[in-house]
């Protein structure tokens, strides 16, 4: 018969180890997006409004187009970690597997054809 302390049944239950890291990174999303979304706002309802060359024109300066990257990116990885967490929390076995890598090809491909789309506007 074994004598297990509670401490010593629960060692190695729950988290995974890599909370405190996740949650910080997830801080460090939000901070950034707190910061670049009133800007890429301001930015892209600047550009809006004008014919198409004067788009066209607007979005090839620098400033406009790589405030508008960065919304795209740091905002699709945020929206993408967060869809990663409510999978993993509601989702279970295969299904969630499937979803991981449905949720992950959606994300990166909705990034790379931002992106795309934006570099042929700017060029």
């Amino acid at each position: 018969m074994r004598y297990l302390t509670d401490r010593k049944r629960a060692q190695g239950l729950g988290a995974g180890k890599s909370g405190t890291q996740t949650h910080w990174q997830a801080m460090v999303r939000a901070m950034i997006l707190t910061v670049l979304v009133p800007i890429f706002i301001f930015t892209f309802g600047a550009g809006i409004g004008g014919t198409y060359e004067e788009v066209v024109a607007y979005f090839s300066r620098p400033f406009p187009a790589i405030v508008t990257a960065l919304a795209l990116i740091v905002g699709l990885l945020q929206l993408m970690y967060e869809a990663q967490e409510a999978i993993e929390d509601y989702v279970h076995g295969v299904m969630e597997k499937i979803s991981l890598v449905a949720m992950w090809a959606l994300g990166y491909t909705l990034m790379a054809a931002g992106l795309f789309a934006l570099v042929k506007l700017a060029l």
